[in-house]
């Protein structure tokens, strides 16, 4: 990752994203990418369902990774 950056803004009062807003998702699917796993095809199987831990949302933050 690079390091001492920041990522995203919030509104003046630091209630709301103002630019860049992210989900968990997201930030599950740049950890497993650091660490070298294809969050896509990253699979576990749960009440006979083969299930994602990123679901159909996660998208890589590209910006972050050096």
């Amino acid at each position: 990752m690079k390091g001492g950056t920041s990522y995203g803004a919030s509104d003046e009062f630091g209630f709301e994203v103002a630019e860049n807003p992210l989900t968990l998702y997201d930030f599950n699917a740049t950890i497993l990418r650091l660490m070298v796993f294809d969050h896509e095809r990253l699979t576990y199987y749960h009440n006979g369902l083969e299930r994602r831990l990123t679901v159909v949302h996660g998208r890589v933050i590209e910006d972050v990774i050096a």
